[in-house]
């Protein structure tokens, strides 16, 4: 990814094409060609390419791509980032990170148990997830033999202060985000709603014909669950109720139907609807009274104390926040609620027919690689990765690795990968229009289709289906 080089494979590609940006291009709408030792079918050594070009390459091949029976987003940190860059351009802001804390107690024992499952997962250095996974384990098992050796308690008690601290200062960073997103400047603010709703809803107009769009994310942040309030996408989660929401196992297959005026029949599924599932837990997540609720968390709130300080929260504090890894110390098993979660990711994404888009997730989670892997194994199933950069050099390994090529498309660069880039010109478009099939259908009858380069548009789009938009 030197020099700003993008990896493209698509189509009938059968390796991976990069791009590289030319020097001094003569023409800034071209501003691409082969790299050096690489080649394709499509594109001549010393030729050059730009969006335009691309996009005829790219856009038919995503739009049939959402045509499949079921379609998955599995949306990460990279989508956050996208976002949180539009709205804070101006100020030149990054969006804090997860980077390593200090704890008082087991310091040292913590560090390399989580530099270890780091390096084990193919990550360069160990982040707050992992300090948080290794210090309730080392939590659990110094509780059994706290009272077996002197002084052990206080360790204990002392650890424990640590991890609530953690967690405090985890959230703290998460809400920052939020915060910096919904206080920068209105012109900047608009415009990445308004990418992030144009995202969004480039997979979620699907018609009532189709399998519900399922979106997955590994991220805390509530980036996606703001654009789908703004979009006005209803999101169906295992949540169910209004004034303090309850982690459901069951109601999976919930959803919402309409009636036609005039017609009899089944129902039909109500435009705008997708299901949405957070499998590393959420920021407003918490365990209280033996259940897992959803609490009134505004977007972007300074501190989450306070909305933890109500009737029927006593006694819960950060540390019963439920993020990925962490969980309450009274729960029988620590893998709740986050085995329902990844069991609905592998139900939706490992069946016939199903594409998944992966956007700015690294490929550092082995247990959703390990489900990904599995997709695979199935034929009519496929892999669009989609992502910026690849910044733990995991992406094209995990390519390589999986070895099933005909069933993987790559956009990869800062173009290619760049969520403006994307929506403006390679997403399909955000409606469900029927228009533009009738349209193609009726000139296609009459002969009279094919004469202009737009009704030679017009003829992809209706050969794709896109005016269908399942």
């Amino acid at each position: 990814m030197d020099n700003g080089q993008q990896i493209l494979k698509c189509r009938d590609d059968k390796a991976p094409v990069i791009l590289s940006k030319v020097i001094k291009a003569k023409d800034d709408m071209e501003p691409f060609t082969l790299a050096d030792g690489c080649e394709c079918s499509w594109l001549q050594k010393g030729n050059t390419l730009g969006t335009a070009k691309l996009r005829q390459r790219i856009e038919p091949w995503m739009t049939a791509l959402f045509q499949s029976e079921h379609l998955a987003l599995l949306v990460g940190s990279g989508l956050t980032h996208a976002v949180h860059h539009i709205a804070t351009f101006a100020e030149k802001k990054s969006l804090p990170g997860m980077k390593a804390i200090d704890f008082d107690y087991f310091n040292k024992e913590i560090n390399a148990e989580a530099k270890r499952s780091s390096d084990a997962a193919g990550r360069k250095e160990g982040n707050i997830e992992d300090q948080i996974r290794v210090a309730n384990e080392v939590l659990r098992g110094v509780e059994i033999i706290a009272d077996s050796f002197e002084g052990l308690r206080d360790k204990t008690n002392g650890l424990e202060e640590d991890l609530k601290r953690a967690m405090d200062d985890f959230a703290s960073s998460i809400l920052k985000g939020e915060a910096e997103l919904m206080t920068a400047n209105e012109k900047d603010l608009e415009k990445a709603f308004k990418y992030l709703v144009n995202f969004l809803m480039s997979f979620a107009s699907r018609n009532g014909t189709r399998d519900r769009l399922q979106i997955f994310t590994t991220n805390y942040d509530r980036y996606i669950e703001a654009g789908a309030e703004v979009a006005g996408l209803h999101l169906l989660d295992r949540f169910i109720g209004s004034m303090a929401p309850i982690f459901r196992s069951s109601r999976l297959d919930i959803d919402m139907h309409y009636n036609p005026p005039g017609i009899r029949g089944e129902p039909r599924y109500l435009e705008g609807v997708a299901r949405f599932t957070k499998l590393h837990g959420s920021i407003d997540w918490v365990s209280a009274q033996k259940s897992i609720r959803r609490i009134g968390l505004p977007f972007g709130v300074k501190s989450i104390t306070p909305y933890l300080e109500v009737p029927g929260l006593v006694g819960v504090d950060a540390h019963q926040l439920m993020i990925y890894p962490n969980s309450a110390k009274d729960r029988e098993t620590s893998a709740y609620p986050y085995v329902d979660l990844f069991r609905d990711f592998a139900a939706a994404v490992c069946r016939p027919n199903n594409t998944l888009i992966s956007y700015g997730y690294s490929f550092g989670d082995e247990h959703i690689n390990r489900v990904i892997e599995d997709m695979l194994t199935i034929p009519s199933t496929h892999l669009v990765v989609i992502s910026y950069d690849d910044p733990l050099n995991r992406i094209m390994p995990m390519y390589d690795r999986l070895g099933r090529p005909a069933q993987i498309s790559l956009l990869i660069g800062d173009h290619l990968g760049d969520l403006q880039a994307l929506v403006d010109n390679y997403l399909p478009k955000t409606a469900i229009d029927q228009t533009t099939i009738r349209m193609a259908e009726l000139l296609k009858s009459r002969g009279i289709l094919g004469q202009t380069e737009n009704d030679d548009e017009i003829i992809d789009m209706h050969e794709t289906g896109e005016g269908s938009k399942a």
